[in-house]
């Protein structure tokens, strides 16, 4: 956010901006993978499943070369993301198929992005990220606290960016019944601008 009668240099240099937030991103992502690279011998790396492979088979094993994992620990590895499908499937299969499927976009024209669009801006990604998390979160405290679609068992759901740099996510939600009778119909769409409404995920 920009704060009142204070001149910010970075925030007003417009596509800049965008390139200083991504060169800075990009090093705290170098010193994350730096810190993992020389910690090897903490994550146990000799443990995982090539090495005892190429032992078991009786290969030779200089010919595997070094090894470094990347831990769930880090943010989009791909053991993190494995171990999230992972527990979206115990979902499914304890519960069945999700009772609703819910695609929620972000939308540049929200009042609270177009109030805090100063100076000329036209663009904030940094903004959208922030309002777009704060609006996802409200989304499922209605859906999960609220009782919109009655009690809700359990929900996951994934956030993507579109090309154009907007975010959306896709929420499935379980329900303890499985007739779904909303409550507040109305105000949950009025509230979140929802434009579509299927009554019932499909197979």
């Amino acid at each position: 956010m920009i704060r009142n009668n204070s001149f910010n240099h970075i925030l007003n240099t417009r596509q800049l901006f965008h390139q200083f937030i991504v060169d800075v991103y990009a090093k705290i992502e170098a010193e994350r993978l730096l810190y993992i690279r020389l910690n090897q011998n903490k994550l146990r790396s000799e443990e995982y499943i090539h090495l005892k492979d190429a032992v078991a088979t009786e290969k030779n094993v200089d010919d595997i070369g070094k090894m470094e994992i990347l831990p769930s620990t880090f943010t989009g590895s791909p053991r993190q993301m494995h171990e999230y499908a992972q527990d979206a499937m115990t979902y499914i299969r304890s519960y069945g198929r999700p009772d609703l499927f819910i695609t929620f976009t972000c939308n540049p024209a929200w009042p609270e992005i177009k109030e805090e669009l100063t100076h000329g801006h036209t663009s904030r990604h940094d903004l959208l990220a922030r309002i777009f998390r704060q609006k996802q979160q409200k989304l499922i405290n209605v859906l999960t606290k609220m009782d919109v679609f009655d009690e809700t068992r359990c929900w996951v759901y994934s956030i993507e960016w579109q090309k154009r740099g907007l975010p959306h996510s896709h929420n499935l939600i379980w329900l303890k019944e499985k007739s779904i009778q909303p409550k507040l119909t109305t105000l949950f769409l009025q509230s979140f601008q929802i434009q579509k409404w299927t009554q019932y995920c499909r197979t």
